[in-house]
């Protein structure tokens, strides 16, 4: 076993406690890794608060970043030394997987959500032995060190910077991909993106990656526009001064081609579908709790080809992507780290309070 200093969650309602635990030694298909850096992501504010229901006491963290330590016997493509981004868990056999959308995984809610391992077991216990729930995205990153597995370990190159790599994991290649994997935006097209945070402004990016015409950021926040239009879009819409249809359609009477909501705000959504020209697609990235309901006018969506549709972490395949996001970063083509705010690793309520108050976009913490 390795002793770590994890932020534990033991209780929705109190602040994440700095404990001193004991993560178990990889089994012959996990990885050890020492964390250099882990991103602070609104699902693990989602999960903290239960909006999505997680096991607690329970280590969350799922955008780590850091260099292998120790790997199990049967691990082929992963060595000590080697520095890793950590995505989401997926388990390689169903037909998902073995399509290459593992985002979509049969069993992506129990692998990610669950903290423990598919056999039930914990990795983690505390100093009187009791255990603790771990594996959250098969990492639990708000520690200073992770049992990860090769199917959501990324090896990266060693002159990158773990400390802006992590949140490629999850919140920057879930904007990203909805984009460039998902809706597969052409050069000429429309983009729409509703909600200007780490997710939205990544999807503001990738879209004048690939060359759209018109790029439309929305948001309540006027500094988070303010960067949208140094990022890429040509159109901001401040949502509480403007109606953000009305605006839309102003500057694109016919609509526009592809939309992403990046809030899970029911009424958001509404509007997404709203700005729709025809054929176009609604992409929605945003999280929201299990029940929420959004409308539709079914003569819109139906009489124009109209496509709406769920994407999970931007149905990219991070062996890929996160490679590909690097090279466009190196580029000067993707400057994601404009979005990144750092912070001690024992300021770990702090950066969740700055994000959750819009304070700080991508909040990082970086471990010593």
């Amino acid at each position: 076993m390795t002793e770590i200093l994890a932020a534990v969650v033991e209780h929705a309602d109190a602040p994440m406690a700095l404990r001193r635990l004991h993560l178990d030694s990889p089994r012959a298909d996990e990885i050890l890794v020492r964390l250099v850096a882990t991103g602070v992501c609104h699902t693990d504010a989602t999960m903290w608060r239960q909006g999505v229901p997680v096991p607690q006491p329970v280590v969350l963290g799922h955008e780590g970043a850091g260099i292998v330590e120790a790997v199990g016997g049967d691990v082929r493509d992963v060595a000590p030394g080697d520095h890793v981004v950590m995505s989401f868990n997926s388990c390689g056999t169903c037909p998902s997987c073995r399509a290459d959308a593992q985002s979509y995984c049969h069993e992506f809610f129990p692998r990610n959500f669950f903290g423990t391992r598919p056999d039930g077991s914990t990795t983690l216990v505390d100093a009187g032995g009791a255990p603790v729930f771990g594996n959250i995205f098969g990492q639990s990153s708000f520690a200073t060190h992770a049992l990860c597995r090769e199917r959501n370990a990324v090896v990266v190159p060693r002159d990158v910077d773990l400390r802006i790599a992590a949140p490629l994991g999850c919140g920057i290649l879930t904007g990203a991909g909805a984009v460039m994997k998902a809706q597969k935006v052409q050069r000429g097209q429309s983009v729409v993106v509703f909600g200007a945070g780490s997710v939205g402004l990544a999807a503001v990016m990738a879209a004048a990656v690939v060359g759209a015409a018109t790029i439309v950021a929305v948001d309540l926040n006027a500094d988070r526009l303010a960067l949208a239009r140094d990022l890429g879009a040509g159109m901001t819409i401040q949502a509480g001064a403007d109606d953000p249809v009305a605006a839309v359609l102003a500057a694109l009477p016919s609509g526009v081609d592809h939309a992403i909501d990046c809030t899970g705000n029911p009424r958001v959504i509404e509007q997404a579908v709203a700005v729709l020209g025809v054929r176009g697609e609604c992409a929605i990235v945003g999280a929201a709790a299990p029940g929420t309901m959004f409308s539709a006018d079914v003569s819109h969506v139906m009489s124009g080809g109209r496509v709406i549709r769920g994407v999970v972490e931007g149905d990219a395949d991070p062996k890929t992507f996160i490679p590909e996001l690097i090279a466009l970063h190196r580029a000067g083509r993707f400057p994601f780290d404009r979005l990144i705010r750092f912070y001690p690793f024992a300021e770990i309520n702090a950066a969740f309070h700055d994000s959750e108050t819009g304070a700080a976009i991508k909040p990082v913490l970086l471990f010593d």
